[in-house]
Parts: C-alpha cells; structure tokens; sequence
C-alpha cells in the first residue's frame, strides 16, 4: 500500500532555542569531517556512538594498557542536571559533544571538561515523552541530535547554532541519529497513531530523503505475515541504540523491536493460529534489516524471532566484522552446513534482549551460525533453526489461552548497552544479566503483563558479566560475573583491555582474553552506557557516565543485593598520571620498529 509522505516544516514554531558560549578556545578551529574521515578516523577521536561504521568499540590506542592500567587515575569530572542518562559521548580534535539530561547538547573541551557551549531547547510544558536519543551524530561540520519534540536537530559543531531542523512527525526520539555517508540516519518510538520507520535526511540540509516502514503493510514485501491485523494497528519500532552503516554495500544494517501488543492473542484479536510460530510472522519485527542507503528499498531481512509473544527486543546495535568461518557442533547449536571451513565472509553479529547471538552474511543476510545466549536452556525461546535459516519458536513456552502465566528466557539479557568487537581475539564481547519473563495474558481486551525475574537456578553472585563469542566459530565464554548487573557500553582497545561499568558503582578494566579484573574504581553513581576512549595532545583518556537510564530500576531490582545510589548523573573520565602518559606512545610502534626501544614520548593529538 502506497502511503503519501508529508515533509514538516524545517523550522519548528513556538520552540525556544538558546545557546550558550562559554569559552572559545577548543573547537574554533575544528576541522570539518569529511566522508573519508568517516570511513578512517583518526585513533585520537572517538567519532561514532560505536567510534567506526563498523560498530565494534574498539580503540586502536594502546597507551593504558595492561602493565600500567593499575595507574589510572581520575582527571576530571563533571556533574550534569537531573533527568534520563543514556547517551554516548562523541570526541573530535579534543572536543566532547555531549547529549545532556534536560534536552541539553553541550561541547566540552575533552581535556579538562571546561563547556565551550551549550544549546537548550526549550519544550513545550505539555509535551509528554520518555523518550530520549540514546546518541547523537557528527559530521561535515554539525552536530546531530534526535530532540525529544520528535525534531532532529543539526548544530554548528564550533558554535553550537541551530544549522537546519526537520520535524519527524509523530515519531519519538528514542533512538537517536547516526551518519551514513552524507545522509543522517534515525529511528525512534512510534504510537498507535503513527506508523513506525526509519528516516533517512539529506546532512547538509535537512531535506527528507526516504522513509523505511519497520511493520510491512498489505500489498508489500512481507504484508501477508500480519495475518488479518489492519495495517494501521501494525507496529514495531526501533526505539533503542540505532544501527550501523557499510559504506561497502551502501547499506544501513538495522534492529527492529517487537511487535505490538506484546503478546499474539492482543495482536490477533485472540485468535493465536493467526500467524505460524515460525519465521516469517509480523514482519518486520524482531529483525535484522539491510536497506539501500540511497533509496531506502529494502536489500534483505532476517527475522530472529517471529511472531513474539513475550515483548522481547530485537533492535539495538549490530556489529560488523570480516572473519574466516569454522562454526562446528561442538561451538555452535546451529549452523549453516553449505559453510566450508575456513571461508572468508564479511557478517554482521547480533544479540537480542531475548537472548541468543547469531551470525548473518553482510550482503545477503545468510543464516551462517547462532546459539543460545546467554544459556542453553530447556524454556530459551527458540525451539530450532532449520537448514535454510528459519527460526522456530519454542511453544512450550507460549501463551495460547487467556489466562495463562509462562516462563520464557531470556528478557533483558541485554538491552541499549552496547556490545564490541575485538580484532585482537576476534571475538564479540556482550554485557548480560541472567534474567527470563514471566508471562500471563489476560482477559481479551486487557493487556498481558510480564514480569522480569531471575532464572532459576542462577546465582545471585554470579547474576550479571560478560560474554566472549568467537565470530568464527560461535563459541560462547563467560569471562567475568558479577552480583551487579552491567549498565555500561563495553569498550575495548589495543591495550588488550576491556572496560566495563555496573550498577554497582563499579568501573573496571578486564583481560580481553581471561577477564581477570585489573583495574577497578568506585562511581560516584551507577554507569550508564557510554563507555569510550580518545586522546588530547598525547595522553588516553577512559570516559563513562553515570545516573539513571530507562531500564536502571527494573535492572537493579532483579537482585536486592545491588546497592546503587540513584540519580547522580556525572560524567567521569580518567587517565594515566601525566609523567606516565609522556613516556608511553599512544599507538604502536610501527613494524619496522618492533623490536627496538620505544623511548619517545607520545605523538600529539589534537593541538589547540
């Protein structure tokens, strides 16, 4: 079905904007980012939510490093206003553009924390939204933000002045933006008056480029796995972290969410048979998507889980990797037996709130392997992948009949923190809690409730950790558990290090290859996403938030040993002592060097 597409007015009415220059030094001088910087950003910036188009959240920097990661130290902080904490920090020639709670956007000069501006965008005193851009974007010479009044914003990265505006009508900003090429790319929420969608805007002028429907409509490529639901009652959104580009395909690699209602009877007017337990059903929710950066048409799908019957995420980050393959029966539950052992392929990696990881090809969205995750348990959600990709859910673990509770795992086993990649043990690192949902439906026309709880027989103990999933063979580890669920972005760097955060307070350094804890810290509040790395004229600096995001209270009341202090939202960054710093390099000698003394002091960063 054709739909017509309205273009809002670029500027918004009635809106106040202010902003606030403080200082001038940093970030007069920036250096507008062109494609090519994009595609190869210099190890000092850290210029994506996930730093690369690839979205592994690994740092090529290595001056912290796992001799010396013992000296880190605090080297400044900042204390931010009250409200939601999800956001990324993003560095550019020693600038930090930071998302602020209170609808605040903010560049920072990433060296000592000083605000060189600050823009506020004044809401409306009846607007009404939880939703929060989890990241913003850069590029050319502005700043994106996904503002809470369902606008996107691009600002003067150097000033802070609105450049252009482009209202998404209808749409909450939950998402937030990301670069693709010269387009900026965004996703949210969406209501039972809107139709949910991917946006794609031209970057340099705001110009509506091509709109991507996340719940297929009659008369369109996967329309008929709705059974008999009108298309206006078709929903599944794209409400957490948004995706990822490969500028080798031109393609936007994206997670969509679960249908709704939550459960098949609210769907399907009680009618449960309406669509199979098998994929395709209610497309495209709880996918993967490939679509054209240029036109918006879709390249290819694949759905994770079909037809969902318990509210579980599919959406959030994908990673893309480049690996020889050798999935075999004892590393992965399922695979694809046509792979030859050692073959080369370019895949993207995926995790879900529901569990399970898999592994897809980049350019054809083949099925290669999966696995439970974190468990294999006899109610994990999946009953069976076939030889052709197709997932099968488990039905013992379904709700049929009104009146029902069930148990299903997982359920925000991990949700916007975001996973990483490391080359140095080609393998993906995924922060997860040990949680399933328990599930009842209800009467018709009352909505199913579900309840997030602790599987049986998990330890409090050993509650939360990290994952190390080998991307050539899809071998599971757990390398690190914890009583206090994880709440932070994994960072990884050359450093053989990986940086994570809990609700616990506590900010560590791990082993990437043992998880042995060789640093940790205490927070003055629970970590909250953001995780990342950069340098400033010579010296590593480690960054994290702290406060209160979406799922901080529901997480946290999964094991009442956790004790968090609420609501402080600060950010923390750290470094090694400056006469340390001075006698590391910043990167590694290059190979014709290997062998010899490296005596010289680091290469400079950004200079200002």
């Amino acid at each position: 079905m054709k739909r017509n597409i309205i273009i809002s007015a670029i500027a918004a009415l009635g809106v106040f904007l202010a902003v606030h220059v403080i200082a001038q030094q940093p970030g007069r001088n920036l250096v507008p980012l062109t494609e090519d910087n994009l595609k190869n950003p210099s190890p000092n910036d850290w210029l994506m939510y996930n730093r690369t188009y690839e979205a592994q959240r690994f740092s090529p920097l290595q001056q912290i490093n796992k001799s010396n990661v013992g000296q880190l130290t605090l080297a400044w902080s900042v204390t931010q206003g009250a409200g939601t904490q999800e956001g990324i920090p993003l560095i550019h020639d020693g600038v930090m553009y930071v998302q602020a709670p209170g609808a605040i956007v903010q560049a920072l000069d990433a060296a000592n924390g000083q605000v060189i501006w600050e823009y506020k965008r004044d809401l409306a005193p009846n607007l009404k939204t939880g939703a929060k851009a989890k990241t913003i974007a850069i590029g050319f010479d502005m700043v994106y933000w996904s503002s809470p009044d369902s606008t996107l914003v691009a600002l003067d990265a150097r000033t802070g002045e609105v450049r252009w505006e482009a209202k998404n009508d209808g749409r909450g900003n939950s998402e937030g933006a990301i670069l693709a090429g010269d387009k900026v790319i965004s996703g949210g929420t969406c209501t039972k008056n809107s139709d949910c969608y991917i946006s794609a805007h031209d970057a340099k002028t705001g110009k509506l480029v091509w709109k991507f429907y996340t719940a297929a409509r009659t008369g369109e490529p996967g329309g008929d796995s709705w059974g008999g639901v009108p298309d206006e009652k078709r929903t599944a959104s794209t409400w957490g972290l948004g995706g990822t580009y490969d500028p080798a395909t031109n393609s936007i690699i994206w997670g969509v969410a679960n249908p709704t209602p939550n459960s098949r009877l609210e769907r399907h007017d009680g009618n449960f048979n309406a669509i199979p337990t098998h994929a395709p059903a209610d497309l495209f929710s709880n996918s993967t998507l490939s679509i054209d950066a240029n036109t918006g048409k879709l390249n290819w799908y694949y759905q994770h889980l079909p037809g969902d019957d318990w509210d579980e995420d599919w959406t959030n980050d994908r990673v893309l990797v480049t690996t020889t393959l050798n999935p075999t029966k004892e590393t992965a539950k399922w695979f694809n037996a046509k792979i030859k052992a050692g073959e080369r392929r370019d895949i993207v990696l995926v995790t879900g709130e529901s569990g399970g990881a898999f592994a897809l090809d980049r350019r054809t969205g083949e099925f290669l392997w999966a696995n439970p995750w974190p468990y294999d348990v006899p109610n994990f959600f999946l009953k069976n992948i076939d030889e052709n990709g197709i997932t099968y859910l488990n039905e013992s673990t379904m709700l049929p009949r009104p009146n029902m509770t069930n148990t299903v795992c997982f359920f925000n086993t991990r949700s916007y923190w975001a996973q990483g990649y490391s080359p140095l043990t080609n393998s993906l690192y995924v922060p997860f809690v040990d949680t399933c949902n328990e599930e009842k439906t209800n009467d018709p026309g009352k909505r199913s409730s579900h309840n997030g709880v602790v599987r049986d027989p998990s330890k409090l103990d050993e509650f939360s950790g990290v994952s190390k999933i080998n991307a050539a063979t899809g071998k599971v580890e757990h390398i690190f558990k914890g009583p206090n669920p994880i709440n932070s972005a994994i960072l990884l760097t050359a450093g053989n290090l990986l940086f994570v955060g809990d609700l616990g307070h506590n900010f560590r350094a791990l082993d990437q290859e043992s998880g042995k804890v060789l640093w940790e810290t205490m927070l003055p509040g629970p970590a909250a996403n953001s995780t990342v790395t950069y340098a400033v004229n010579g010296r590593q600096y480690v960054a994290i938030y702290t406060g209160d995001g979406l799922l901080t209270a529901s997480v946290a009341a999964y094991n009442k040993q956790v004790k968090s202090t609420r609501r402080v939202n600060t950010i923390q960054v750290f470094a090694l002592p400056e006469e340390t710093a001075k006698q590391t390099p910043l990167l590694p000698a290059p190979a014709a060097a290997k062998g010899k003394a490296a005596t010289k002091a680091a290469p400079k960063g950004s200079t200002k």
